[in-house]
Protein backbone atom coordinates (compact mmCIF):
# COMPACT_ATOMS: atom_id res chain seq x y z
CA UNK A 1 0.00 0.00 0.00
CA UNK A 2 1.80 3.05 -1.53
CA UNK A 3 0.07 6.81 0.35
CA UNK A 4 1.12 10.36 0.35
CA UNK A 5 -0.81 12.98 2.50
CA UNK A 6 -0.36 16.59 0.93
CA UNK A 7 -0.31 18.99 3.63
CA UNK A 8 -2.61 21.67 4.47
CA UNK A 9 -5.24 19.72 3.71
CA UNK A 10 -7.79 17.09 5.54
CA UNK A 11 -7.36 13.65 4.44
CA UNK A 12 -10.54 10.88 4.72
CA UNK A 13 -8.83 7.13 5.89
CA UNK A 14 -11.84 4.95 5.30
CA UNK A 15 -12.46 1.42 5.43
CA UNK A 16 -14.95 -1.34 6.86
CA UNK A 17 -14.53 -3.11 10.41
CA UNK A 18 -10.96 -4.66 9.87
CA UNK A 19 -9.73 -3.32 6.93
CA UNK A 20 -6.66 -2.09 8.74
CA UNK A 21 -7.68 1.69 9.82
CA UNK A 22 -6.54 2.04 13.10
CA UNK A 23 -3.59 -0.91 12.75
CA UNK A 24 -2.27 1.82 10.10
CA UNK A 25 -2.47 5.04 12.43
CA UNK A 26 -0.64 3.13 15.38
CA UNK A 27 2.13 1.71 12.67
CA UNK A 28 2.46 5.55 12.21
CA UNK A 29 2.48 6.23 15.53
CA UNK A 30 5.08 3.37 16.45
CA UNK A 31 2.52 1.97 19.10
CA UNK A 32 2.97 -1.52 16.60
CA UNK A 33 5.81 -2.27 14.15
CA UNK A 34 5.17 -3.12 10.71
CA UNK A 35 6.75 -6.65 9.18
CA UNK A 36 7.45 -4.92 6.03
CA UNK A 37 7.65 -1.71 3.99
CA UNK A 38 8.57 1.94 5.15
CA UNK A 39 6.43 5.27 6.43
CA UNK A 40 7.41 9.07 6.73
CA UNK A 41 5.87 11.64 8.56
CA UNK A 42 6.70 15.22 7.84
CA UNK A 43 9.98 13.79 5.58
CA UNK A 44 10.65 11.92 8.55
CA UNK A 45 11.31 8.03 9.01
CA UNK A 46 8.34 7.03 11.46
CA UNK A 47 11.23 5.78 13.43
CA UNK A 48 12.56 9.38 14.19
CA UNK A 49 10.31 9.99 17.61
CA UNK A 50 11.54 13.50 17.55
CA UNK A 51 9.24 14.14 14.53
CA UNK A 52 6.64 13.76 17.26
CA UNK A 53 7.12 16.90 18.33
CA UNK A 54 5.54 18.67 15.56
CA UNK A 55 2.33 16.10 15.72
CA UNK A 56 -0.67 15.43 17.43
CA UNK A 57 -2.86 12.10 17.77
CA UNK A 58 -6.28 11.24 19.21
CA UNK A 59 -7.17 7.50 19.54
CA UNK A 60 -10.52 6.24 18.63
CA UNK A 61 -11.00 5.47 22.56
CA UNK A 62 -8.57 7.66 24.37
CA UNK A 63 -7.91 6.28 28.45
CA UNK A 64 -6.47 8.47 30.33
CA UNK A 65 -5.21 8.42 34.21
CA UNK A 66 -8.84 7.98 36.07
CA UNK A 67 -7.95 10.39 39.27
CA UNK A 68 -6.53 13.20 36.80
CA UNK A 69 -8.53 16.47 36.26
CA UNK A 70 -8.78 17.77 32.82
CA UNK A 71 -7.07 20.93 33.85
CA UNK A 72 -4.28 18.98 35.20
CA UNK A 73 -3.87 16.28 32.34
CA UNK A 74 -3.49 19.15 30.06
CA UNK A 75 -1.06 20.78 32.10
CA UNK A 76 0.81 17.54 32.11
CA UNK A 77 0.93 17.46 28.65
CA UNK A 78 2.18 20.45 27.90
CA UNK A 79 4.76 19.55 30.14
CA UNK A 80 6.02 16.93 28.04
CA UNK A 81 6.16 19.14 25.03
CA UNK A 82 8.04 21.94 27.23
CA UNK A 83 6.07 24.57 27.37
CA UNK A 84 5.91 27.01 29.80
CA UNK A 85 3.61 27.66 32.95
CA UNK A 86 1.63 30.11 31.62
CA UNK A 87 1.32 28.72 28.39
CA UNK A 88 -0.01 25.64 29.66
CA UNK A 89 -2.57 27.66 31.51
CA UNK A 90 -3.24 29.74 28.42
CA UNK A 91 -3.59 26.52 25.87
CA UNK A 92 -5.62 24.77 28.78
CA UNK A 93 -8.63 27.21 28.59
CA UNK A 94 -8.26 27.56 25.09
CA UNK A 95 -8.65 24.19 23.77
CA UNK A 96 -10.53 22.83 26.81
CA UNK A 97 -13.20 25.83 25.35
CA UNK A 98 -12.65 25.10 21.61
CA UNK A 99 -13.89 21.62 22.05
CA UNK A 100 -16.79 22.64 23.95
CA UNK A 101 -16.04 20.89 27.54
CA UNK A 102 -17.74 23.19 30.03
CA UNK A 103 -15.55 25.23 32.58
CA UNK A 104 -17.38 24.21 35.42
CA UNK A 105 -16.21 20.11 34.32
CA UNK A 106 -12.18 21.33 34.04
CA UNK A 107 -11.44 20.14 37.38
CA UNK A 108 -13.23 17.12 37.49
CA UNK A 109 -11.68 13.81 37.91
CA UNK A 110 -11.73 12.19 34.34
CA UNK A 111 -13.30 8.49 35.84
CA UNK A 112 -16.62 11.00 36.17
CA UNK A 113 -16.01 11.93 32.64
CA UNK A 114 -19.08 10.43 29.75
CA UNK A 115 -17.58 8.99 26.52
CA UNK A 116 -17.75 12.00 24.97
CA UNK A 117 -16.22 14.33 27.16
CA UNK A 118 -13.29 11.93 27.36
CA UNK A 119 -13.20 12.42 23.60
CA UNK A 120 -13.44 16.27 23.87
CA UNK A 121 -10.30 16.43 26.63
CA UNK A 122 -8.95 13.34 23.92
CA UNK A 123 -9.03 16.24 20.87
CA UNK A 124 -7.67 18.95 22.82
CA UNK A 125 -4.44 17.37 24.13
CA UNK A 126 -3.88 16.37 20.66
CA UNK A 127 -3.31 20.09 19.82
CA UNK A 128 -2.20 21.56 22.73
CA UNK A 129 1.53 21.49 21.12
CA UNK A 130 0.12 23.21 18.28
CA UNK A 131 1.16 20.39 15.66
CA UNK A 132 1.76 21.01 12.26
CA UNK A 133 0.13 17.32 11.38
CA UNK A 134 -3.24 15.84 13.50
CA UNK A 135 -4.11 11.94 13.38
CA UNK A 136 -7.83 11.78 14.82
CA UNK A 137 -8.87 8.17 14.79
CA UNK A 138 -12.69 8.23 15.16
CA UNK A 139 -12.80 11.96 15.97
CA UNK A 140 -16.75 12.03 16.40
CA UNK A 141 -17.03 8.47 18.50
CA UNK A 142 -19.52 9.41 21.36
CA UNK A 143 -20.27 12.44 20.20
CA UNK A 144 -23.92 13.76 20.63
CA UNK A 145 -25.14 15.99 17.49
CA UNK A 146 -23.94 19.49 18.90
CA UNK A 147 -20.67 17.88 19.63
CA UNK A 148 -19.71 16.19 16.23
CA UNK A 149 -20.81 19.76 14.49
CA UNK A 150 -18.31 21.63 17.03
CA UNK A 151 -15.65 18.90 16.24
CA UNK A 152 -16.26 18.98 12.74
CA UNK A 153 -15.83 23.01 13.57
CA UNK A 154 -12.74 22.55 14.89
CA UNK A 155 -10.67 20.21 12.34
CA UNK A 156 -12.22 22.88 9.55
CA UNK A 157 -10.22 25.76 11.73
CA UNK A 158 -7.60 23.75 11.96
CA UNK A 159 -7.05 23.40 8.09
CA UNK A 160 -7.85 27.01 7.55
CA UNK A 161 -4.58 27.45 10.28
CA UNK A 162 -2.99 25.36 7.87
CA UNK A 163 -2.99 22.08 9.72
CA UNK A 164 -2.84 19.21 8.16
CA UNK A 165 -5.43 16.57 9.37
CA UNK A 166 -5.42 12.56 9.08
CA UNK A 167 -8.88 11.80 9.34
CA UNK A 168 -10.02 7.86 10.28
CA UNK A 169 -14.08 7.64 10.45
CA UNK A 170 -16.80 5.40 9.60
CA UNK A 171 -19.44 8.52 9.66
CA UNK A 172 -19.32 9.49 5.92
CA UNK A 173 -20.97 12.38 6.22
CA UNK A 174 -18.36 14.33 8.01
CA UNK A 175 -15.88 12.83 4.91
CA UNK A 176 -18.21 14.56 3.17
CA UNK A 177 -18.40 17.86 4.60
CA UNK A 178 -15.11 18.01 5.87
CA UNK A 179 -12.12 16.10 3.49
CA UNK A 180 -10.28 17.42 0.56
CA UNK A 181 -8.81 13.86 -0.59
CA UNK A 182 -9.72 10.31 0.71
CA UNK A 183 -8.53 6.85 0.84
CA UNK A 184 -10.25 3.60 1.04
CA UNK A 185 -8.79 0.66 2.32
CA UNK A 186 -10.50 -2.78 1.32
CA UNK A 187 -8.84 -5.77 3.48
CA UNK A 188 -5.53 -3.98 3.99
CA UNK A 189 -5.18 -3.10 0.50
CA UNK A 190 -5.57 0.68 -0.89
CA UNK A 191 -8.75 0.55 -3.02
CA UNK A 192 -9.08 3.66 -3.88
CA UNK A 193 -7.27 7.29 -3.51
CA UNK A 194 -7.73 10.85 -4.57
CA UNK A 195 -9.68 13.71 -5.01
CA UNK A 196 -13.09 13.01 -3.26
CA UNK A 197 -14.93 15.20 -6.17
CA UNK A 198 -12.98 13.07 -8.48
CA UNK A 199 -13.73 9.69 -7.16
CA UNK A 200 -17.89 11.00 -6.83
CA UNK A 201 -18.16 11.41 -10.54
CA UNK A 202 -18.50 8.15 -12.04
CA UNK A 203 -15.76 8.60 -14.69
CA UNK A 204 -17.38 7.63 -18.36
CA UNK A 205 -20.98 8.49 -17.25
CA UNK A 206 -22.42 11.76 -19.24
CA UNK A 207 -22.86 14.58 -16.16
CA UNK A 208 -26.38 15.12 -14.73
CA UNK A 209 -27.35 18.34 -13.35
CA UNK A 210 -30.33 18.48 -10.70
CA UNK A 211 -32.12 21.94 -11.08
CA UNK A 212 -34.59 23.10 -8.29
CA UNK A 213 -37.38 25.63 -8.83
CA UNK A 214 -40.06 27.17 -7.53
CA UNK A 215 -43.56 29.15 -8.64
CA UNK A 216 -43.55 27.33 -11.86
CA UNK A 217 -45.38 23.97 -12.49
CA UNK A 218 -44.00 20.79 -14.09
CA UNK A 219 -46.75 20.53 -16.92
CA UNK A 220 -45.33 24.12 -18.13
CA UNK A 221 -41.97 23.23 -18.48
CA UNK A 222 -42.45 19.63 -19.69
CA UNK A 223 -44.35 21.52 -22.89
CA UNK A 224 -41.49 23.63 -23.61
CA UNK A 225 -38.12 21.52 -22.64
CA UNK A 226 -37.17 17.95 -24.21
CA UNK A 227 -34.91 15.80 -23.55
CA UNK A 228 -35.10 16.24 -19.79
CA UNK A 229 -36.52 14.20 -16.39
CA UNK A 230 -39.33 16.72 -14.63
CA UNK A 231 -41.04 16.10 -11.90
CA UNK A 232 -43.51 17.84 -9.75
CA UNK A 233 -43.24 18.98 -6.44
CA UNK A 234 -45.39 21.20 -4.43
CA UNK A 235 -45.17 24.81 -5.33
CA UNK A 236 -42.48 24.10 -8.15
CA UNK A 237 -40.64 21.01 -9.79
CA UNK A 238 -36.88 19.30 -9.92
CA UNK A 239 -35.36 18.62 -13.30
CA UNK A 240 -32.91 16.68 -14.22
CA UNK A 241 -30.77 17.69 -17.55
CA UNK A 242 -27.77 16.74 -19.19
CA UNK A 243 -27.10 19.48 -21.48
CA UNK A 244 -25.82 22.74 -19.65
CA UNK A 245 -27.57 24.95 -21.98
CA UNK A 246 -31.31 23.51 -20.96
CA UNK A 247 -30.22 24.90 -17.63
CA UNK A 248 -30.27 28.58 -19.36
CA UNK A 249 -33.77 27.45 -21.22
CA UNK A 250 -35.30 26.18 -18.28
CA UNK A 251 -34.36 29.98 -16.32
CA UNK A 252 -35.83 31.57 -18.44
CA UNK A 253 -38.96 29.48 -18.69
CA UNK A 254 -39.21 30.03 -14.52
CA UNK A 255 -38.46 34.09 -15.06
CA UNK A 256 -41.04 34.29 -17.41
CA UNK A 257 -43.79 32.53 -15.19
CA UNK A 258 -43.30 34.30 -12.37
CA UNK A 259 -40.97 31.23 -10.76
CA UNK A 260 -37.66 31.58 -9.08
CA UNK A 261 -34.38 29.17 -9.00
CA UNK A 262 -33.77 27.02 -5.79
CA UNK A 263 -30.96 25.46 -6.82
CA UNK A 264 -28.53 23.98 -9.75
CA UNK A 265 -25.84 21.01 -8.57
CA UNK A 266 -24.41 18.11 -10.30
CA UNK A 267 -25.62 14.91 -9.54
CA UNK A 268 -23.18 12.59 -8.38
CA UNK A 269 -22.93 9.17 -6.63
CA UNK A 270 -22.95 8.87 -2.90
CA UNK A 271 -20.07 8.27 -0.77
CA UNK A 272 -21.39 5.54 1.10
CA UNK A 273 -22.49 4.36 -2.71
CA UNK A 274 -18.53 4.54 -3.83
CA UNK A 275 -17.89 2.68 -0.16
CA UNK A 276 -20.05 -0.51 -0.97
CA UNK A 277 -18.97 -0.31 -4.56
CA UNK A 278 -15.59 -1.01 -2.70
CA UNK A 279 -17.13 -3.35 -0.41
CA UNK A 280 -18.27 -5.33 -3.07
CA UNK A 281 -15.35 -5.87 -5.37
CA UNK A 282 -13.63 -9.08 -5.34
Amino acid sequence: MTLNVEGGQIFGFLGGNGAGKTTTIKILMSLIFPSAGNAKILGEDISNTKMHSRIGYCPENPYFYDYLKASELMNYFGELFGLDAAKRKRKTEELLTKVGLDEKDWNKQLRKFSKGMLQRVGIAQCLINEPELVFLDEPMSGLDPIGRREIRELIADLREQGTTVFMSTHILSDIEALCDNVAILQKGKLAHTGNLDELLTKTGEIQVFEINVKGVSADILKNRINDAEIFSKPNGANIHVSNETDIDEILKITRENGGKLVSVQPVRQSLEDLFVEVKNEK
